[in-house]
């Protein structure tokens, strides 16, 4: 029999039984407060010759123990598995042999503190398109089903609450004045005073009039809703729907029969449709109230001067136009809110993100769409 490390407070032994077996004995506090011998010992038995078959413990001497012990086990028995030696934990007290099972349930992965490999770049061109064509396969889809809500809308199928439209309506049209009024004034101060700096070189200071009458009512005024309304009215689609992914109500509706997309999207873009014209004429207004300011203020223009000069400037295309793509960007604001907020994972920084797409993916649609239909108006002589 070998003793090792006899001044330590943990005592450790080592002895061979039946030829082939080696017992491994711990007697006295095996505790992370006391002195623990060594297991370079075990490691070197293991490995020298006559080498055992066979590996037990005996802790009849054992008199407290905590994680220190565990951790010596566990260092002995990763050591007889390298050299091929079976391990007997009877000898254990239960408790010891409970927690070893929990140890040595799950391997360790030797794989957690690596450095993940850098894709290469045509596997990140690959991932990015097919990311891209997954998000326009469910884009489409979104619209497909869009489209059949609208179709059983007309023909009076579809299950929405006329409560919900009406609270909508007031929630997308009135309570969004004070903010379309405040950005509408001051970009239609902003176009006035722009135009005014070049024209007032050349004595043309009543053409700021005909300026701000017809960017306001072509383009600005209804671009300028839209992008409020993208990131007031967009967002905030997205963040209710998201929640309520979160909180699994849509699940619910759908189990219980109910269409998600006619019951919440179908009301919020019927409310923007029928809401965008009108807050796009009230941005006009605002704009042109604006300009006004400008040339009465810097310019020294006429009330009525001014007033004359735009009614002549302005025509019926022109608000014709506008009014067209305020409805059109109301429903592309609706729609972005809707699909974001539909795709929303189920955790809180999902619904941020989902938030977040909402509004890039409005103003993006809003851009490009006024892009395309100021090519076809000019095209088409509107």
């Amino acid at each position: 029999m070998t003793t090792l490390a006899p001044a330590a407070d943990a005592g450790l032994a080592l002895e061979m039984s039946r030829g082939d077996t080696l017992v491994v004995r711990v007697w006295g506090p095996w505790t992370t407060g006391a002195r623990r011998p060594a297991a370079d010992e075990v490691d070197d038995r293991l490995a020298s010759a006559p080498k055992p078959r066979r590996l037990a413990f005996d802790a009849s001497g054992l008199e407290d123990w905590d994680s220190g012990l565990l951790t010596f086990l566990l260092h002995v028995i990763a050591v007889a598995g390298r050299h091929g030696v079976a391990v007997d934990r009877e000898g254990l007290p239960e408790g010891v042999r409970r927690l070893l099972a929990l140890a040595t349930a799950v391997p360790e992965r030797r794989d957690t503190g690596g450095v993940a490999r850098r894709a290469s770049v045509l596997a990140r061109i690959g991932a990015a398109t097919l990311e891209s064509a997954r998000g326009a396969t469910t884009m489409l889809a979104f619209l497909g089903e869009v489209s059949l809500g609208l179709g059983r809308l007309v023909v009076g199928r579809a299950r929405y609450r006329r409560s919900d439209l009406l609270l909508i309506l007031q929630e997308v049209g009135a309570q969004a004045l004070p903010i379309v009024s405040l950005i509408s004034f001051l970009v239609g101060v902003i176009l006035a005073y722009v135009g005014a700096v070049q024209l007032r070189q050349f004595g043309a200071q009543i053409y700021v009039a005909d300026l701000v009458g017809i960017g306001m009512t072509r383009e600005m005024g209804a671009m300028m809703a839209a992008v409020i309304m993208a990131g007031r009215t967009g967002a905030a689609f997205a963040a209710q729907l998201g929640t309520m992914q979160v909180n699994e109500e849509i699940d619910a509706l759908t189990t219980l029969g109910i269409s998600p997309i006619e019951f919440l999207v179908l009301p919020r873009m019927l409310a923007l449709a029928i809401m965008m014209p009108l807050l796009c004429l009230y941005a006009d207004l605002l704009g042109l109230l604006g300009g006004m300011a400008v040339g009465v203020g810097m310019l020294d223009l006429g009330v009525v001067e001014y007033y004359v000069r735009t009614t002549e400037a302005i025509s019926i295309a022109d608000c014709v136009a506008g009014l067209i793509k305020a409805s059109t960007f109301g429903v592309l604001v609706a729609v972005a809110g809707c699909l974001r907020g539909i795709q929303c994972g189920r955790s809180s920084a999902a619904v941020g993100a989902a938030t977040t797409s909402a509004v890039v993916t409005g103003i993006v649609l809003i851009i490009v769409f006024d892009a395309l239909t100021t090519v076809i108006f000019d095209l088409i002589g509107l």
